[in-house]
């Protein structure tokens, strides 16, 4: 990371922006880089989202004409007043200077006063961290640094500003973790005491699941070690609001399987090797990480002891329940539980069928319960995630899996039935109760003995030669 020691710099910027704000200078306006774009310049991390704070301008009419030259213009956040403006496969927020103030409970309890002239410090206040309270002044190409944000970044500290105003949104707590996880940075002392002064008076009951869900989401996607954040979640007492995470704290593990400890803080180093495997597809990699993180869920609902040993059978699928309920607290995406459950189910198969060198049939009806490829990404990950010394066994299982998936062609989905009901009503099979029986011996013929369609169409005609003619 490369800070510099002066307040004179230049970021680059999108010729389009460049001409956007040049523009906007001519016609008396002030634009100012605010944010996230001017600390990820200083954290050597490319830009992807540009906000604009624009100073010194009549009103959001004035604004908006001024942008409509260079593409489609949407406000959105209504009682925010931002302007998004879209310019070919680019987007750029725009909003005059504003400060904010707690009037009622939920994030929408603010009383919101857009003013464009107020000084960029009394702009920049409302911010949480003093990190995302840069700004980049690009026609003086000056940084603007009211709250000593720079040094922070060289410090690797992530301090609030205002003690109030960031009292007066408890989502800060989690925006708090997810940056501290991002950037490995450690929390400032003053701000620790605050977040957990939040989780003790129960702020974080008025936040919204989407809210807190957008956070853990930029924890899983955009951080390199999201265990950091986790272990944050725990120091803080948010784990009091997820007791599916406040359970694994704890529970035992067989020290021959897992030597680094009990399954919390197996679930920690998993979650860092996941981080290593993402495949780039922000979905996948969503359902990846939460697969991940519930996947031995149900440990702590089956693990005693049994000759000596510490044993937690069956918590595959006890882990169901407590998975289903931990992500209906986070998110309505139904989709996305279901995507999540299967891999959860299933962690254990793909050394299960190594181990015992599983037929082919064994694999194709594996597929037909959750995507081989995910499956893998999920094992290899939970195998990783500890301190055993002969990890080349976790590759071992893995490649034999995929090798397998890629020669029955089942990696991303299961085998489809090549006999179907119409097959059947061409035999002159009528639709009925038998219809799924027969269906079902065929689809078994299929996978168990790789028959062509033509040769179980003659079994299932030899068998249920009576029915046919009923």
């Amino acid at each position: 990371m490369c800070i510099l020691s002066t307040k004179k710099t230049s970021i680059k910027l999108p010729n389009t922006l460049t001409r956007i704000l040049k523009l906007l200078q001519e016609k008396g306006a002030k634009p100012i880089l605010v944010g996230g774009c001017v600390r990820d310049h200083f954290l050597n991390l490319q830009i992807k989202d540009y906000d604009i704070e624009v100073f010194h301008i009549e009103s959001f009419e004035t604004l908006t004409k001024h942008l409509e030259q260079f593409g489609k213009v949407k406000l959105v956040g209504k009682s925010y007043g931002v302007l998004k403006l879209s310019v070919d496969n680019d987007e750029y927020d725009f909003a005059l200077p504003r400060v904010e103030k707690k009037v009622a409970k939920g994030h929408k309890g603010f009383e919101v006063i857009s003013n464009s002239h107020l000084s960029f410090k009394e702009a920049a206040r409302r911010r949480d961290f003093t990190i995302n309270a840069l700004g980049y002044d690009f026609i003086n190409e000056e940084i603007l640094d009211p709250f000593d944000g720079l040094k922070d970044l060289e410090n690797k500290i992530l301090r609030h500003i205002d003690d109030n105003s960031f009292m007066e949104d408890p989502l800060r707590v989690y925006r708090a973790i997810q940056f501290a996880s991002r950037f490995a940075f450690t929390l400032d002392t003053k701000t620790f005491a605050l977040c957990k002064k939040m989780v003790l008076n129960g702020d974080l009951e008025e936040l919204p699941k989407e809210r807190i869900f957008e956070e853990i989401k930029k924890l899983f996607l955009k951080s390199p070690k999201p265990s950091l954040g986790f272990e944050l979640l725990k120091e803080l007492e948010v784990l009091k609001y997820y007791p599916q995470l406040q359970a694994l704290i704890g529970c035992e593990q067989e020290p021959e399987y897992h030597p680094e400890g009990d399954v919390w803080v197996h679930t920690l180093m998993t979650l860092d090797e996941m981080a290593k495997l993402k495949t780039g597809d922000e979905y996948k990699d969503l359902v990846l990480f939460f697969a991940i993180l519930c996947h031995d869920f149900g440990k702590p609902l089956c693990t005693k002891v049994i000759d000596g040993k510490i044993t937690s059978h069956k918590h595959e699928s006890l882990g169901i329940e407590p998975t289903i309920s931990f992500l209906e607290k986070l998110t309505s995406d139904k989709k996305l539980i279901s995507d999540v459950l299967p891999l959860v189910k299933n962690h254990l198969s793909p050394f299960q069928l190594y181990l015992h060198n599983s037929s082919d049939k064994a694999v194709k009806r594996l597929a037909l319960k959750v995507d081989i490829e995910m499956l893998c990404l999920v094992c290899l990950a939970d195998c990783l995630g500890r301190t055993i010394e002969d990890k080349c066994k976790c590759h071992e299982a893995i490649s034999w899996l995929k090798n397998k998936a890629i020669q029955l062609e089942v990696t991303n989905e299961g085998l489809k039935p090549i006999v179907m009901g119409k097959d059947l009503m061409a035999l002159g099979y009528k639709p009925g109760v038998l219809f799924k029986e027969i269906l079902d011996y065929a689809f078994d013929l299929q996978i168990d003995e790789n028959m062509k369609k033509e040769e179980i169409l003659e079994l299932i005609i030899s068998k249920y030669e009576k029915e046919l003619k009923k």
